[in-house]
């Protein structure tokens, strides 16, 4: 069993967009650490972050931030260890193009 920590995903999604962030590749499994939110815009926005097992469908039981609030110029630094399995997805959303995702852990293969 090898593990490599690694930057897992980057997206600075569309407006009101949801956005797979990461997939985890088949024969793998994931420790997802730390998920950065950035707003780097002079106006506050909101954002979304969804746990989809096996690449389900967004459904309302999956998320894990809901039209969370971020300030202006400002960052948000999640400290999480969320486990994932082959085929699941981390999905984000934004309420404008200026808020950028960062997802930081480990990949087990």
């Amino acid at each position: 069993m090898a593990i490599t920590y690694k930057v897992l995903g980057q997206s600075n999604p569309a407006a009101n967009t949801d956005t797979a962030l990461y997939t985890v590749p088949a024969a793998t499994s994931a420790v997802c650490s730390t998920i950065v939110v950035c707003n780097q815009a002079a106006s506050a926005a909101t954002f979304r972050i969804a746990v989809r097992v096996a690449n389900a469908s967004l459904t309302a039981s999956q998320y894990i931030s809901y039209d969370t609030n971020i300030n202006a110029n400002d960052s948000i630094t999640i400290t999480i260890g969320i486990t994932l399995a082959a085929t699941d997805v981390i999905s984000v959303r934004a309420s404008t193009t200026t808020v950028s995702f960062n997802l930081f852990g480990s990949q087990i293969t």
